[in-house]
């Protein structure tokens, strides 16, 4: 799985060593970190672009992201979709959540589910909500997912 930096820059370790050089880095310059982890996706011509990201954010400090980018050809549902999104998320959460607990760093996972019904996406919304949380993570929906629906979303547009 490859990942980036938001300028481009491929990230060569593994994404459980890169997120841990992060850390120590941040802890040394004094800086407290907060992990969020969202996807979205977009459908173009038939293929499925997803967007993974972790957010880094610096208490009171800015923040960066990691990015992973992949796709897929296969038609899907919105509900499938959205639900595929969530699994991405999952998986990366679920790969760092050891490493954040050593360092106690916060993570939330952010899904791009709308909790309006009025919204397609919201079909979803209890699904993600019931397998985000019975992992036992920290679960945002938009407005508050800032992750997928801001970060996630200027990489796959």
């Amino acid at each position: 799985m490859v990942w980036q930096k938001y300028n481009g820059e491929t990230i060569r370790s593994s994404i459980n060593e890169a997120v841990e050089e992060i850390i120590k880095a941040e802890t040394h310059l004094g800086n407290k970190l907060k992990v969020y982890i969202g996807t979205d996706s977009q459908v173009k011509r038939g293929i499925i672009e997803f967007a993974t990201v972790i957010v880094f954010l610096r208490e009171h400090k800015g923040g960066f992201m990691f990015i992973h980018r992949d796709r897929k050809t296969q038609r899907q549902s919105i509900k499938e979709r959205m639900l595929t999104e969530v699994q991405k998320s999952i998986d990366i959460a679920y790969l760092l959540c050891p490493l954040l607990d050593q360092y106690h760093i916060d993570l939330e996972v952010h899904v791009d589910i709308n909790t309006n019904p009025n919204f397609e996406s919201n079909v979803a919304l209890k699904e993600a909500m019931g397998y985000i949380m019975g992992m036992g993570f920290q679960f945002k929906a938009k407005p508050e997912s800032f992750a997928s629906t801001n970060c996630a979303n200027k990489i796959v547009q």
